[in-house]
């Protein structure tokens, strides 16, 4: 490991990157909880529909890797969304070892409420589209490199 030359904590927390990505991440927290709360979802609920609603019908395990939850953190969120009629979770017929997640109808029309939420979020940035998504492309490298020298790289993802 390479020695600083400096003191790395005389500026305080305000030059590390991930305290900067663990703030930005608070403050969209604070942002998208309103607009979360009047459709009834909590940002996780969200971002499990937001993977729905662009594919329906994954299995568990394929939406615990789109969106880098473990099996025991997914499925009390996927209880959830089920027991308020959004999806419903059934064994695949091909393979019992998998379990599909499908939205409701209610599911696919909460689509249709929610879809002024990036809108919503986009403007609170006060960035372009353009520049949010160059910063997400930037950030998903940044964890893909973090993950690739991870000891263990399954318990860091």
């Amino acid at each position: 490991m390479p020695r600083p030359t400096h003191d790395p904590f005389e500026d305080g927390v305000k030059p590390f990157i991930c305290f900067s990505i663990y703030a930005a991440n608070l403050a969209f927290t604070r942002a998208y909880k309103p607009l979360l709360d009047a459709l009834g979802l909590t940002y996780p609920q969200y971002m499990v529909l937001v993977a729905l609603w662009a594919e329906d019908g994954q299995t568990v395990g394929g939406l615990g890797e789109k969106l880098f939850l473990e099996s025991s953190t997914l499925t009390p969120l996927l209880k959830r969304l089920d027991g308020q009629g959004h999806v419903t979770r059934t064994r695949d017929p091909a393979d019992e070892r998998q379990v599909r997640v499908r939205l409701t109808a209610l599911g696919r029309r909460l689509r249709e409420a929610a879809k002024d939420v990036p809108g919503c979020i986009l403007e609170a940035s006060g960035m372009s589209r353009e520049n949010l998504r160059k910063l997400s492309a930037e950030i998903a490298q940044l964890r893909e490199n973090l993950l690739a020298t991870a000891p263990d790289r399954r318990a860091a993802g």
